[in-house]
């Protein structure tokens, strides 16, 4: 990913937040010769030696799956707010922008066997059911609703590079950059309203 100085974000913290709370990733590699993306959530874990990794499965069916080769580098691409910023709000003429968040990881790619996928899971399912009335655990599934897990392939992927982007009109002096925030701020936009809050955490 592109990123110039201005807009690139190494506080490791902040990053392995946002993996967190934006957990609906973009996989990506080779596959039969072309680049393939499947859209899956990944689990940013750390291993007992302090190693980064992100744990997920597909379905067997997705030829990606058919194609995953232990050891290969795979590409995981994690989306934040985004919005659009038109040039009208500034105090002088200039281009529209787009302004968001974005973090590409890089890693390496290991198969888990069929205890470790029930384990992934197992960790999948809690992070998503934990604020739920009633939450679903795996372990109480019944042996007939698990035989789909025979129908998927679970990977961890070791982290071994981290790309980080945020985009926020940093390049804007203090007023133009609080115009862009009151508009953002003004819209009825989840992502716009989100953006705005990223921003004032920038100048703050």
């Amino acid at each position: 990913m592109y990123i110039p100085d201005l807009y690139k974000n190494e506080n490791q913290i902040e990053i392995e937040q946002f993996l967190t709370n934006n957990g609906f990733a973009i996989l990506i590699n080779q596959t039969n010769g072309r680049s393939w993306g499947t859209h899956t959530p990944l689990v940013l874990e750390k291993t007992i030696d302090g190693k980064s990794i992100l744990t997920g499965h597909i379905s067997k069916e997705n030829p990606q799956a058919e194609n995953f080769k232990e050891g290969e580098e795979i590409l995981a691409i994690f989306n934040g707010p985004h919005s659009y910023i038109s040039s009208s709000w500034y105090d002088h003429e200039n281009v529209p922008t787009w302004n968001y968040i974005a973090v590409h990881v890089y890693g390496k790619l290991r198969l888990l066997s069929f205890d470790e996928t029930i384990e992934s899971l197992k960790k999948l399912v809690n992070k998503y059911e934990k604020n739920e009335e009633n939450p679903v655990k795996v372990e109480n599934l019944s042996a007939k609703t698990m035989l789909q897990a025979r129908g998927i392939v679970a990977f961890e992927i070791e982290i071994t590079e981290v790309q980080a982007k945020r985009k926020l009109s940093q390049n804007r002096d203090d007023k133009n950059h609080q115009n862009i925030i009151n508009h953002l701020e003004n819209s009825q936009d989840h992502d716009s309203i989100n953006i705005a809050s990223e921003m004032k955490k920038d100048r703050s």
